[in-house]
């Protein structure tokens, strides 16, 4: 197999990262491991690409979208994207919002996008804005944590894994699941085709639905960035109990509170008896990232 050195020179001369190593491991669907070096050799790429002048119109209508369909559901209180690249989404998103005191949540598998988020947050001076690295399958959030989690493509290149990512979106959120999300079942044959060969995600309103999900809104996404690529809108609303959240990171595999020890920059989980980095202010909070001790405290 190739070494992700020999995978970022197959990335600069066009190739299709994803295809190259799921042939290389003789499997139809993207791993954990596939999606994380794909994302990561395009670090930069989205920030440069809605950089474009004669994008500009088209981005402001595509993340104004996706916020007039927030506030269409609720005013909340606290907000995530799961799988929030570099965050150029995210970022107009909070603006178009423009809710005081909200406090806004992202997170990524990998950690140079959330770098590259974290700074493009700070250059835009937007307050109140925690990220992290996290895994879609073990995402590293208290139950019910989040009033409104959204996705913009992130179930996407996680096909056979749309029931387990469902799941966990759902045990964080609190009041509404918003899916922007490729819409396979009504594509066309050749869109069809072509995210078949990508291993992308279909089916989420059925599986939505044998989950018991209460399903209120599916619609067409009118600005898709791709029209081999069609966004589809999906609502669920949770049934939910007022409270006031103080804690939001979670051990990402119990799914209990983490103990943030400023001292030493880390964050620790009782129950798995390990200890999570924060590099560069980002923790890292992905079942990997975890250092087992049985002898840490914290003071």
């Amino acid at each position: 197999m190739r070494t992700i050195k020999e995978l970022k020179n197959e990335y600069l001369k066009g190739n299709n990262i994803t295809e190259i190593m799921r042939q290389e491991r003789s499997i139809e669907h993207n791993t954990a491991e596939i999606i994380e070096v794909a994302y990561e050799l395009q670090t930069g790429s989205y920030q440069k690409k809605w950089a474009q002048k004669e994008l500009a119109t088209f981005y402001n209508d595509f993340t104004k979208e996706i916020a007039d369909t927030i506030l269409k559901m609720c005013t909340p209180s606290s907000i995530m994207e799961a799988g929030i690249g570099e965050a150029t989404t995210f970022v107009k998103v909070l603006k178009y919002l423009n809710l005081d005191n909200l406090k806004a949540f992202g997170f990524d598998i990998s950690w140079s996008r959330v770098l590259f988020a974290k700074q493009l947050i700070e250059k835009e001076k937007l307050q109140n804005v925690k990220l992290c690295t996290g895994n879609l399958y073990d995402i590293p959030f208290l139950n019910d944590s989040i009033d409104l989690v959204y996705t913009n493509h992130s179930i996407e290149p996680n096909g056979g894994g749309e029931e387990l990512i469902l799941k966990e979106l759902l045990r964080i959120t609190k009041k509404y699941l918003i899916l922007f999300e490729p819409d396979y079942e009504n594509a066309d044959e050749e869109s069809k085709k072509r995210m078949d060969s990508l291993g992308y995600a279909k089916g989420l309103k059925k599986i939505l639905h044998n989950l018991g999900c209460n399903i209120i809104y599916q619609g067409k996404f009118k600005n898709s960035i791709n029209d081999k690529n069609p966004t589809q809108i999906i609502v669920v609303k949770k049934d939910f109990i007022e409270n006031e959240n103080k804690d939001f990171f979670a051990c990402p595999r119990y799914k209990t509170r983490l103990i943030k020890d400023k001292k030493e920059n880390l964050y620790f989980s009782d129950e798995a008896l390990s200890i999570y980095p924060i590099v560069k202010g980002i923790p890292c909070l992905r079942k990997e990232n975890a250092v087992l001790t049985t002898k840490y405290e914290v003071d």
